[in-house]
């Protein structure tokens, strides 16, 4: 099928404004976004930028927007986006970012939130034995959360960051619950000063966007829902 890729354009080293530029690709329903984007950059416009690695949607790389969702352009099929011959898909870089270049924004806010609810493992007791051992239901706790790949779709997805600019985001509440749900861990109050700052739990609404877009299928609400009871008992117990 021919489809049309509206591509928002923008070098800051030479671009006053973004812009729109609009690509001819004829491309198979079962394509992948992520392969119209590397035919044009092959054989059309070698100047497009946008990232990209594994193409398998294990490393976040190619998150963007598409038709005004978040998302990630290898786990995207034609088919998904474009419904006939003709259609028009809109890409834009993530919401919130600096834009470096295209479709590639400056992440570095967004890791600096993630950094900031300490996403380690924090225990100094002694370990017995060879390792801390857990049951598969102590494990089962947090195994959701581990499935993040931190491509910050859910951050630009979130209509928070727009009233709220220093919102710590969902990627890095949803990262703090998968080690505060560890039964090994113990760095929860280490957590809680940045997790309960007015610019932490507490700015989400619950709108769900963050769900929707997670190209993992994370509950990242749910997670965030948690994080807030867990606070709430700490607090009230002392």
């Amino acid at each position: 099928m021919n489809i049309q890729l509206k591509i928002r354009r923008f070098n800051p080293e030479k671009d006053k404004t973004p812009y729109y530029q609009t690509y001819a690709v004829t491309a198979e329903p079962t394509d992948r976004l992520l392969d119209a984007l590397m035919h044009i950059k092959r054989f059309d416009d070698g100047s497009l930028a946008f990232r990209k690695s594994c193409a398998h949607g294990v490393c976040g790389s190619d998150a963007m927007r598409i038709n005004g969702k978040d998302g990630l352009a290898c786990k995207t099929l034609i088919r998904d986006v474009a419904d006939a011959d003709g259609a028009t898909v809109t890409l834009e870089p993530l919401r919130y970012f600096p834009v470096q270049r295209d479709l590639i924004v400056d992440q570095t806010p967004f890791f600096e939130k993630y950094k900031s609810v300490k996403p380690f493992l924090i225990n100094d007791e002694p370990v017995k034995e060879k390792e801390r051992l857990q049951s598969p239901e102590e494990r089962n706790a947090f195994d959701e959360a581990t499935n993040c790949i931190l491509c910050a779709s859910c951050y630009s997805a979130c209509p928070i960051p727009e009233q709220t600019p220093a919102f710590l985001g969902p990627a890095a509440i949803a990262q703090a619950s998968r080690f505060n749900d560890d039964s090994r861990d113990q760095g929860f109050d280490l957590r809680l000063p940045v997790l309960n700052d007015p610019a932490g739990v507490w700015p989400c609404q619950s709108h769900f966007e963050c769900t929707r877009a997670c190209p993992r299928g994370i509950k990242i609400t749910k997670l965030i829902n948690q994080t807030k009871r867990r606070i709430k008992a700490a607090l009230e117990n002392g």
